[in-house]
């Protein structure tokens, strides 16, 4: 009989932008062929949720969206602290691969920081990412605040049993913070592409980029939207 693997708790989280044309797209990430998981796949920024996501160091570090609200939310049996982590990992993922960030000062948008304070988050991304620092720790130097409240809540993914790896994956959408732009690649990211959803369909479906079952369904539920105002709207975007 073959053993059933165990779920890891993930995050992922969609970027989108308004086009010119009163479109819209998307932020995908091509992973390292070289990796392990999903090497050479288009994905969404995303990872495995950690313990240091919901400590209490980390919640007293968040703002917009409360344990309990977060709870409510996902609709979870889970405590509202682990529950929060789900958002906390989507930022968290989000900064470390792509160097987009929904950290506030003051109550100031996440695009309006200081020069300085920017400029110190970029040289910190790669020490978060290499597990040198926790997140918490950052925003504490640097007086800052995760904003979750940037964040909307989209659905619920867990791989089917038959895989070896499996994730329990929430998904979330935001947009793009003004004054920021993506890294165009990074520790885990071989290049960044914006896409329109149904540009990124037609890759997939060619054969250009392989992409996950999820991401799929992400992507077709996008494309049915026409326009940035209506995705705006749906969505409740900032």
């Amino acid at each position: 009989m073959t053993e059933i693997s165990v779920p890891s708790q993930a995050s992922t989280i969609i970027i989108v932008r308004p086009q010119k044309t009163d479109g819209f797209e998307v932020l995908l990430t091509r992973r390292p062929p070289e990796m392990q998981v999903l090497g050479g796949y288009l994905v969404f920024p995303g990872g495995r949720v950690e313990e240091c996501d919901w400590s209490e160091k980390m919640i007293s570090r968040c703002r917009g969206l409360c344990p309990a609200e977060a709870q409510r939310i996902l609709g979870s049996p889970m405590r509202g602290e682990m529950c929060l982590g789900y958002w906390v990992a989507a930022v968290r993922e989000l900064f470390e691969e792509a160097g987009v960030h929904f950290f506030v000062s003051d109550g100031e948008p996440a695009g309006q920081l200081s020069e300085s304070s920017q400029q110190r988050l970029a040289e910190q991304r790669r020490t978060l990412s290499q597990g040198r620092i926790s997140l918490s720790d950052l925003l504490e130097s640097e007086r800052l605040f995760c904003d979750l409240s940037r964040l909307t809540y989209l659905f619920h993914r867990v791989t089917p049993e038959k895989h070896k790896t499996r994730f329990d994956t929430r998904f979330y959408l935001a947009a793009l913070p003004v004054g920021q732009r993506p890294l165009a690649s990074s520790e885990e990211v071989a290049e960044s592409l914006w896409l329109a959803p149904d540009v990124a369909l037609n890759s997939a479906e060619s054969g250009k980029f392989p992409m996950m079952p999820p991401t799929l369904i992400a992507l077709r539920a996008l494309a049915d939207i026409r326009s940035w105002q209506e995705l705006s709207s749906l969505y409740r975007l900032t």
